[in-house]
């Protein structure tokens, strides 16, 4: 099967949830530039509870400049020998980087023969990369897509323990502007994912 008969197999259902994903992914991963300040802008929500975070994230794209936003990334993630959040799954697990949930979470890369991008140096246990991780193995940007079975093993080992409780701290941070909608959104997506998964029944 072809790459682009593969792409056209997937449920639209499913498409919208990889881009989510990798929306999050690409939002978390650097500050956004104006291009992608402009797509956010551009995004409406509908009544539901997430509908409405994508609603005020999308205000707020509208109201904010490329350097503002940089300049709270950088007090969020980066700060001065740290930033107010560590994004990482070995952090919020064991209280310390690098630990036993890279480890595994390495393996299972190896398996699926995901890679972490040679211009990247994070650790690849970080929120976005997992978030990109997990819109790729929905559409199958790395090979056959994922079934729902092995896209639920994966969120139950790597995303769903840990994610909404870092969504939440992103969305109460004390230096969260424009990135509290962020965490209001994955809070509420992580949820809305792991009972659709517990539902699934697989």
């Amino acid at each position: 099967m072809t790459a682009s008969a593969r792409q056209t197999a997937i449920p639209e259902e499913d498409r919208l949830r990889a881009d989510l994903y990798n929306y999050m992914g690409v939002i978390l991963a650097r500050p956004p530039d104006r291009g992608l300040l402009d797509q956010t802008a551009g995004l409406s929500g509908d009544d539901s509870e997430l509908g409405q975070a994508i609603t005020t994230l999308a205000k707020m794209a509208r109201l904010t400049r490329p350097a503002t936003v940089e300049s709270e990334y950088n007090r969020l993630f980066i700060g001065l020998g740290r930033g107010e959040l560590l994004p990482y799954a070995s952090y919020y697990l064991t209280g310390f980087l690098n630990e036993k949930p890279l480890a595994l979470l390495r393996q299972d890369m190896t398996a699926r023969g995901l890679a972490r991008a040679e211009n990247t140096f994070e650790p690849e246990d970080n929120i976005a990369s997992l978030m990109e991780m997990m819109g790729a193995m929905i559409v199958g940007r790395f090979g056959a897509p994922a079934t729902l079975g092995q896209q639920k093993d994966f969120f139950n080992r790597h995303i769903g323990p840990w994610a909404g409780h870092f969504f939440s701290d992103l969305e109460g941070a004390k230096n969260s502007v424009f990135y509290a909608p962020v965490g209001t959104i994955g809070k509420l997506f992580v949820a809305i994912e792991a009972e659709a998964f517990r539902l699934s029944g697989t």
